[in-house]
Parts: C-alpha cells; sequence; structure tokens
C-alpha cells in the first residue's frame, strides 16, 4: 500500500475547500451516517490527515482513525488537539488491521477518498474490504468511496493542471496530476502529483510524489463487498460522474 509521507505536508491543496472543515467532510455523508447509531464507536479506515475523523468526533461518535503513513497520522493527531476533540490514531495498514483484536467493535468503517485503488490489485483490495467488515459489528456499515476510474481510463495517460492558483492557510500552489494509465485494468497504474507552492516573491517550490495505484470498475466494486459478505444498501454511481459513494451493510 502507497503511504503519503511526501505530499502530507501539501495535502490541502488536494481536497476541495469544503472538505478541509471537519463538519464539512463530516456533511458529505451525513445523509447515510443517520443510520449510524449516536455516539457509537466509528473507524476512519486510511483517514489521511484526520478531517472526516475529526468530523465525526464533534459530532459526538468515539472515532478511531489508521493509516499507513507516520505522517498522516501525525497531522490527524495534531488536527484533533487544534480542535479540541479525541480520536484514537494509530498507523495501521489494511493487512493488519486484522491483528488489532477490534473484531465486530465498530458501527461504522469509513474507507474514503481514492484509496482503495491503491490496494495491490484484486486479491489485496479483496483482503482489505474483509478485514473492514470483520470490524463491523451486526447491521454495521461500510462507508467506501471512490473515483470513477471507468471515466478515468477513458481519457488516457494524459498530465492534469488545475485551472487556477489554490490558496490554502495562507499558501498558494498548483496542483498537477501526471497520469499513466497502461492498458489492462490489472496492471500496475501510475499517478505522480505535484504542488508547486508560491512564496511572496512568486519562487516556486515543489512537492511531489510518485504513487501507485490498481483501479477497478464500479461492479467489481460491488463484487469485492458481496465477497466480504456485506450487503450494498446504497450506491451513488453513475457513469459520467467523477465520484461515487458505496455503503454496505454486514
Amino acid at each position: 500500500m502507497t503511504d503519503y509521507d511526501a505530499l502530507s505536508s501539501v495535502y490541502d491543496f488536494l481536497l476541495p475547500e469544503v472538505l478541509l472543515d471537519p463538519r464539512g467532510s463530516v456533511a458529505a455523508l451525513r445523509e447515510w451516517l443517520d443510520e449510524v447509531p449516536p455516539g457509537a464507536a466509528v473507524l476512519d479506515c486510511a483517514c489521511g490527515p484526520g478531517h472526516l475523523a475529526v468530523g465525526l468526533a464533534q459530532a459526538g461518535f468515539a472515532v478511531t482513525a489508521t493509516d499507513a503513513s507516520p505522517a498522516m497520522c501525525s497531522r490527524a493527531s495534531a488536527l484533533a488537539d487544534s480542535h479540541g476533540v479525541r480520536i484514537a490514531v494509530e498507523r495501521v495498514t489494511w493487512d493488519e488491521l486484522a491483528d488489532q483484536d477490534w473484531d465486530d467493535r465498530f458501527a461504522a468503517v469509513c474507507c474514503v477518498g481514492n484509496s482503495l485503488a491503491h490496494a495491490e490489485g484484486a486479491a489485496a483490495r479483496r483482503r482489505a474490504l474483509r478485514n473492514m467488515s470483520r470490524l463491523l459489528g451486526d447491521e454495521g456499515r461500510l462507508f467506501v468511496t471512490s473515483r470513477n476510474w471507468e471515466l478515468v481510463r477513458s481519457k488516457g495517460s494524459h498530465l492534469q493542471v488545475a485551472e487556477a492558483i489554490a490558496a490554502r492557510g495562507g499558501r498558494r500552489g498548483l496542483v498537477i496530476h501526471n497520469w499513466t494509465l497502461p492498458e489492462r485494468w490489472a496492471d500496475r497504474h501510475g499517478l505522480e502529483i505535484a504542488v508547486a507552492q508560491l512564496d511572496d516573491g512568486d519562487a516556486v517550490q515543489t512537492v511531489a510524489e510518485q504513487l501507485a495505484f490498481w483501479p477497478f470498475r464500479h461492479d467489481e466494486l460491488l463484487d469485492d463487498l458481496a465477497a466480504a459478505r456485506l450487503r450494498i444498501a446504497t450506491t451513488t454511481y453513475a457513469g459520467d460522474v467523477e465520484r461515487y459513494l458505496v455503503v454496505a451493510v454486514r
């Protein structure tokens, strides 16, 4: 699984501004979180810098947050401290979830952003989803969000430059994605992300990281969730929409 240590310092540039507020991150799931009991234990799996985890804690849930990247775990802990909420942050990979003695603990598990595509192929993705499923109690819910990889692959390999400079926390930066998309779905794909930051004199400092990912079709994700003994409750997938959510129930 890919970590995001190099990008952790500039990750805010990669998020829509509304999601930088933890309450905004939760609002994106609010309709479906209403099915989770108030105050329940929830896990934010691959939590990144912690915006969703902190938002869940602000909403009254007992939150555990995990990520494979030590730098992201540090950011999540710091964000919780800055908002005056408590979350348990652990550096844990998807494969290590099975070793945590957390079976049946959580009313909800969140795997959001584009993290699932970093599982190294179909077998690793199914293993990750099985490990998430086993942590859910009866009627527990798994929330998975993803890019529409069918739409991404339809564009072929390409360089994607943001249309405008973004401002984040007093910093300015331009985000660049360089997509390397092989012919076969099952092959390793590449994405280089660069954030070119401009200082007050317009000097440029660039932070970049090369990421590997293994995309999947929407139908494949549904099959993977069924293989993890989960029932599909909701999917927002549409062929022309860039991102979607799937809610599955144990």
